[in-house]
């Protein structure tokens, strides 16, 4: 195993940098293409959420692995690698799987212990999968992630420790209050219909909002937001889809509004916001790029602001507006610093580990199989030959005589070839057994041929590496 990652996050970049390395859907595709296209990588897929962008690839070389990897971010993120590296972490083989297998669990979430990381990692690797650029080691590392994020849910109190982000976000609007004594009754506007708008609508509504208006770019997936939360048996809060035009004339009526789309430019300027609530609106003073002076508002809220967008959807100047309140992804990050940590987070860093010293020992093992499997090839091709020679020297054996000295011979093989067989596969488990498939090679005279041809076919397995 060659697994190396290199990426950003929210614990290694200011926000204004993974605001602008943010990575569209196309834009990952091309990435992840490029990557294949580049020599040290064999395979490859990307992480990329509103707080962290990864490139997981198998490499031959390290170095070279780091290098190509890197400028590839750069080259796609549209930030200049100067500028990029000091922000970039690598993790290489075990240190790489116990990355993945933390961010998995939530340990490595602005809010730890949320689950919405499981279904990114899912996506993540459909989108492998789906461009043929995920092979056998990335199939197997997400997938056994996903089992170890789900494992540490379901036997640890690790959801206690964290929450969404959604629901961090609503607690800092609600500044201290109850989320559901604040929000009852308010009127909110959701920009957006992906899976973070949805899941913030859906909070709304339990949390208790009068109403909900969805704008989204695609009507239609509005009108399935509200269709979905008008549906028998859910949580009956009023919803109506309006066009993105619209949203001028809602904020006029909205008390809580949560952005998050997959917009390249602000969705909300400041002029927008002011307008709505009659305000008149005046540059905020710029203290450093791509920052402003801190909000001074100690009046009551008329208007609350969640942006969820990466990059922001909101300008940080409308935070400054009398009468309202602004919490974005950079506020969340500065906020989620304080938050207590859990006992859970020991049990699960514990899972963790053993889960990565399992996956280790499983790739070991696999990495010598074909080589086992060749070598049995062989052997049996031998007994073939020497059974073939035994009917030509002695044709008057009758079909019983012959079948059992052909299991005879078999048997004595098997038992030959079984406790070596066995034992190299346990060194081969082991930290540093990964020689011990060329060792067997080479004792055995292998042809290096038949033993890629075995690992050609287990890669090509329909059955391998679905989610």
């Amino acid at each position: 195993m060659s697994l190396l990652v290199v990426g950003l996050s929210h614990r290694s970049a200011p926000v204004s940098v993974l605001e602008r390395a943010s990575l569209a859907g196309e834009t990952q595709a091309k990435l992840l293409q490029d990557a294949l296209a580049a020599e040290p990588a064999a395979e490859a897929t990307a992480l990329a959420t509103c707080n962290r962008i990864e490139l997981y690839a198998d490499v031959d070389k390290f170095h070279a692995g780091v290098a190509e990897l890197s400028s590839l971010l750069a080259q796609h993120s549209g930030v200049g690698l100067d500028e990029l590296t000091p922000y970039l972490y690598v993790h290489y083989e075990d240190r790489a799987v116990h990355h993945l297998f933390s961010v998995a669990c939530g340990l490595d979430s602005m809010v730890v212990g949320e689950g919405q990381i499981l279904g990114q990692i899912k996506d993540a690797l459909a989108r492998g999968q789906e461009l043929h650029t995920a092979g056998r080691l990335l199939n197997d590392l997400f997938q056994q992630a996903l089992r170890v994020g789900k494992r540490a849910h379901s036997e640890t109190g690790i959801d206690r420790a964290g929450q969404s982000l959604v629901t961090f976000g609503l607690e800092q609007l609600a500044a201290g209050e109850d989320v559901a004594e604040w929000a009852r009754g308010k009127r909110a506007l959701v920009i957006g219909a992906g899976s973070m708008s949805s899941l913030a609508a859906a909070t709304l509504a339990r949390a208790g909002v009068a109403e909900i208006a969805v704008a989204n770019r695609t009507r239609a997936r509005a009108d399935r937001l509200v269709e979905i939360l008008g549906q028998p048996g859910g949580t009956g809060v009023a919803a109506r889809a309006v066009e993105m035009a619209a949203v001028p004339d809602e904020l006029t009526r909205a008390d809580i509004v949560v952005s998050c789309t997959g917009a390249t430019g602000l969705v909300l300027t400041a002029e927008v916001v002011a307008g709505a609530l009659g305000l008149p609106h005046e540059p905020v003073r710029e203290v450093s790029a791509g920052k402003t002076a801190p909000a001074r508002n100690d009046g009551p809220v008329r208007l609350a602001l969640l942006d969820l967008a990466m990059p922001r959807d909101i300008d940080g100047a409308a935070g400054h507006l009398d009468g309202v309140r602004l919490v974005d992804i950079e506020s969340l990050a500065e906020a989620s610093a304080d938050a207590p940590m859990a006992s859970d987070v020991d049990q699960v860093r514990t899972i963790v580990a053993d889960e990565v010293a399992a996956f280790g020992a499983a790739q070991r093992a696999a990495h010598i199989t074909p080589t086992v499997v060749a070598l049995r090839a062989m052997a049996a091709d031998v007994v073939a030959g020497e059974i073939a020679r035994l009917d030509g020297r002695l044709p008057g054996l009758d079909t019983k005589q012959r079948a059992e000295i052909t299991q005879t011979v078999r048997r004595v093989v098997d038992k030959l070839l079984h406790a070596p067989t066995v034992r190299v596969k346990q060194l081969a488990s082991e930290p540093g057994g990964a020689g011990y498939a060329d060792a067997l090679r080479e004792l055995f005279d292998l042809d290096p041929q038949t033993v890629a041809a075995v690992s050609r076919a287990d890669l090509n397995d329909p059955n391998r590496g679905r989610s």
